[in-house]
């Protein structure tokens, strides 16, 4: 892996113009992620929305579309909630061969307080069509896609929902994260959180929410953030959505070096998408011998959870390689290896930590 470059407040560097900044995943030591700590992924510049001209737009398949002004969103009866974020290319860096695209490590994935309106209160607003298959969430921000195929002209980023989702509960148009007013970067001054999605479904500058009754095809729910899946022996695009179950392993770093013959506590987070996580297990052999680490966090829905394994490190100094593996409460355990029908996305497969264990260090404790 190439040497890390980061900013001015401590996030791991990806790509500037459009910030695509990392959180140090060693840092996490809280069951919230702080603000300034969250990873930030944008596709085009931040736009700079003025909030006293802001206007979200509800409309398309529905019987009384309306907009509302950021102060009558913010007047609505809101609802605080707890959700991890992660892009889908969370772990990029670790895939062999190489991919293209950002080359996240550990840490595109956050775990934050959200406060705004269901989205399902909005839809109900407008009378939604029965007909309404999907809703459309569109962005304020513009521009050309990188990935192949490009299309034609500049775009705005939007994703849509199936309407079953759409009208969950968990489901907010948030104006608030830990707190406090959204920062640009992530969204200010309204955005969409879609808990147990990846990151991609939570539409940052939102300006339109449309229902539609036909499925959306737009850039980023077909030639981007899809996958392969087959039907009838023949390959089909679909797009990406839930999250799936995934534990990383904080601490210790990649190559760090540990005292022999001393405990060390390896900590991490697990998390899942629709469902919770239930156990979270550890190897320090690479994969040969598995033992059960400790959650320090209860089942919070939609939340991660930190975990914590205490590892009596070998008496031998040598190169060892770490592994954490979660499961969820429908029985789904982290698979072996990478499926290639994601490309370089769901990167949910045990990631390897190799640390080496000898007498040049006191060790971290």
């Amino acid at each position: 892996m190439k040497p890390r470059q980061s900013s001015s407040i401590g996030l791991i560097i990806r790509q500037k113009e459009p910030n695509n900044l990392e959180t140090p995943f060693d840092r996490v030591d809280s069951f919230l992620t702080p603000t300034e700590l969250f990873y930030i992924r944008s596709h085009f510049p931040a736009p700079k929305l003025d909030p006293a001209s802001y206007q979200l737009r509800i409309d398309g398949a529905v019987r009384n579309p309306f907009s509302l002004s950021y102060q009558e969103l913010r007047d609505m009866p809101s609802e605080t909630r707890v959700a991890v974020l992660e892009c889908a290319g969370n772990g990029r860096a670790f895939l062999v061969p190489q991919v293209e695209g950002a080359q996240w490590e550990l840490g595109a994935v956050g775990n934050a307080q959200w406060t705004g309106v269901r989205l399902g209160a909005l839809l109900k607003r407008a009378g939604m069509n029965n007909d309404a298959c999907e809703i459309v969430l569109e962005g304020a921000d513009q521009g050309s896609p990188n990935e192949k195929p490009v299309p034609p002209g500049t775009i705005s980023y939007a994703r849509s929902l199936p309407r079953d989702k759409a009208i969950q509960p968990e489901v907010l148009i948030a104006y608030q994260m830990n707190g406090r007013d959204l920062p640009l970067d992530h969204g200010y001054p309204v955005r969409a959180v879609v808990p147990g999605h990846y990151g991609m479904a939570s539409v940052k500058w939102l300006t339109r929410i449309h229902a539609v009754r036909e499925p959306f095809q737009g850039y980023w729910q077909t030639s981007d953030y899809g996958y392969w899946d087959h039907v009838d022996g023949k390959p089909v695009r679909r797009a990406l959505g839930e999250m799936k179950v995934k534990s990383e392993i904080a601490r210790p770093n990649v190559y760090e070096h540990v005292a022999p013959n001393q405990v060390y506590t390896v900590s991490g987070a697990a998390w899942t998408g629709e469902t919770s996580v239930t156990a979270v297990e550890v190897s320090t052999d690479g994969g040969q011998t598995w033992a059960e680490g400790q959650f320090l966090d209860s089942v919070q829905r939609h939340a991660w959870r930190r975990w914590k394994f205490d590892w009596l490190t070998p008496a031998k100094s040598g190169r060892f390689t770490l592994l954490a593996r979660a499961k969820d409460a429908n029985g789904n355990v982290q698979p072996d290896k990478h499926d290639p029908n994601y490309g370089s996305y769901t990167i949910n497969h045990p990631l390897p930590i190799e640390v080496f264990v000898d007498g040049s260090t006191n060790g971290s404790v």
